[in-house]
C-alpha cells in the first residue's frame, strides 16, 4: 500500500472516532455530576439527622455499664426485654424553642419556691444517693417510668443536656415514679447510657418495663400524675420550676442556669 493510500485510510479510521468524542463527553459530564449530586445530597441528609437527633450510646457502652453491675442485675435486666417506647407526637417539642413549652397539665405539684422534699433512694446497683448531698448546685430532678413513650423520647436529651452542664457544676437525678424494679429501671438507664443515677421508689405495688406499678413515697411528696414530671432546683435547695411533659431542651437549658446563678 502506497503512502497516500495509508493516509488516506488512517483519516477515514480515525476521524468517525474524533467525531464521536464530542457527543459522549457531555454524556460522561453528565452522568458523573448526577452521581456527585446524588451522593452530596445523601452525605446532608445523614449530617442533617445525625444533627438533629441526639444520640444513643452503642452495645459498647452497655457493656461497659454491665462490667460495674452484679452479674445478676445485669441477667435479669436482659430478661426484661426493654425496648424503647413510642407514639404519634412524641419526640417533638425538644427541638423546639423554650416558648412553645404549656403550662403543666397537673395544677397540684409543688410550688415555685417551696424546699424540695428530702429523700434517700438507691440506685438499681444498691448505692445511696441523697438529695441533701446536692445542697449547693442545681439540680434537674426527673420522674420517669421506663415504659412511658415520653419519657423515652426525652431521656437521650436530657442525656445530653447533662453533659453539656456538667462543668458548670449542675446535676441531674431521675426518680422511677412507677414503683418500678432494679432489673427494670436498670435495662432503662442502661439502654440510654444515662450519665446520672437513676434511682429506684419502691411501692407496695411494684411495677415493671412491662406492667405498670403505682407510686412510691418520694414521687408521691412530689405529688407526680404525669410523666415525666420535672423540677429545677437551686442550690439552697428551693424549687424554682416545674412542669410535666416534654419539654423543649432550651427552657430547660435557660431554668438550670438560672438555678445556678440564684
Amino acid at each position: 500500500m502506497g503512502k497516500a493510500a495509508r493516509l488516506k485510510l488512517e483519516r477515514r479510521l480515525v476521524a468517525p472516532v474524533r467525531k464521536q468524542e464530542p457527543r459522549i463527553q457531555p454524556k460522561l459530564v453528565w452522568l458523573a455530576t448526577g452521581v456527585l449530586a446524588t451522593v452530596t445530597a445523601v452525605v446532608v441528609i445523614v449530617l442533617v439527622a445525625t444533627r438533629s437527633q441526639p444520640t444513643v450510646p452503642a452495645a459498647a457502652a452497655a457493656t461497659a455499664a454491665d462490667r460495674n453491675a452484679p452479674a445478676s442485675l445485669v441477667q435479669a435486666a436482659n430478661n426484661v426485654g426493654f425496648h424503647p417506647t413510642t407514639e404519634p407526637g412524641v419526640g417533638l417539642i425538644e427541638g423546639q424553642p423554650a416558648s412553645a413549652a404549656g403550662a403543666p397539665s397537673n395544677p397540684n405539684l409543688l410550688p415555685v419556691r417551696s424546699t424540695a422534699p428530702a429523700f434517700t433512694l438507691r440506685t438499681p446497683q444498691g448505692q445511696q444517693v441523697s438529695l441533701a448531698s446536692y445542697r449547693g448546685k442545681a439540680v434537674l430532678l426527673e420522674f420517669f417510668a421506663s415504659w412511658c413513650p415520653q419519657c423515652n423520647a426525652e431521656a437521650p436529651h436530657l442525656a445530653k443536656l447533662a453533659r453539656s452542664l456538667q462543668s458548670r457544676g449542675v446535676r441531674f437525678l431521675s426518680v422511677n415514679a412507677d414503683g418500678e424494679t432494679a432489673p427494670s429501671v436498670y435495662a432503662f438507664h442502661r439502654y440510654y447510657g444515662l450519665p446520672y443515677p437513676a434511682l429506684l421508689d419502691p411501692s407496695a405495688q411494684p411495677g415493671t418495663f412491662n406492667s405498670p406499678g403505682a407510686a412510691g413515697k418520694v414521687t408521691s411528696a412530689y405529688r407526680v400524675q404525669a410523666f415525666p414530671t420535672l423540677y429545677v432546683i437551686n442550690p439552697a435547695g428551693w424549687i424554682i420550676w416545674r412542669g410535666d411533659r416534654e419539654q423543649p431542651d432550651a427552657l430547660l437549658h435557660a431554668w438550670l442556669l438560672e438555678a445556678e446563678n440564684e
